[in-house]
């Protein structure tokens, strides 16, 4: 059996909530929260992202589902231009985390699905924007798809963030 490209990140995506689940109740209510973003030695440095999030503490972990280049009613916005959709989708996963009261600065994990033959530049050129100059970039994982939910969708993404609690 042959997993696809989503089959492998849904694998994915799982792993991390069940890894997460596993240690739920680990800490001490009260202890505060710490988010280390590693680039252990023998691994590449890049300072797009990191290789490694370590978390611990009093947290609360959301994760935003695959979000594409629609608008409030559904309409795709930026038919044909990657960057236009890009800007879109990340003001999708702002407002989805918002929604779960996180913030684009909680963000520990990013993934990205880009359609085959898209350059990826004029997207991570947007993704650079909202990102901004924050200091110790989240993991990412970029993935090349034959397609997505519609024909339209150039770029999708996904996201884990981790959440301080009181």
């Amino acid at each position: 059996m042959r997993l696809t490209p989503a089959a492998l990140g849904a694998t994915g995506l799982c792993a991390a909530m069940l890894a997460g689940c596993a240690g739920a109740n680990e800490h001490e209510e009260n202890e505060a929260m710490s988010v280390q973003l590693l680039n252990p030695p023998g691994l590449q440095e890049n300072p797009g992202f990191s290789q490694v999030a370590v978390v611990t503490g009093n947290v609360r972990t959301v994760y935003v589902g695959g979000q594409n280049a629609v608008d409030a009613s559904g309409a795709i916005v930026g038919e044909g231009d990657i960057r236009a959709q890009t800007e879109q989708v990340l003001r999708n996963v702002e407002l989805a985390l918002a929604g779960a009261g996180a913030r684009l600065e909680h963000v520990v994990k990013w993934s990205v699905y880009i359609v085959e033959g898209q350059s990826p530049q004029a997207g991570f050129e947007a993704f650079q924007r909202a990102w901004g100059d924050r200091p110790d970039p989240p993991l990412v994982t970029v993935v090349f798809v034959a397609g997505l939910a519609h024909p339209g969708f150039l770029v999708e993404l996904e996201a884990i963030a981790v959440v301080p609690q009181d």
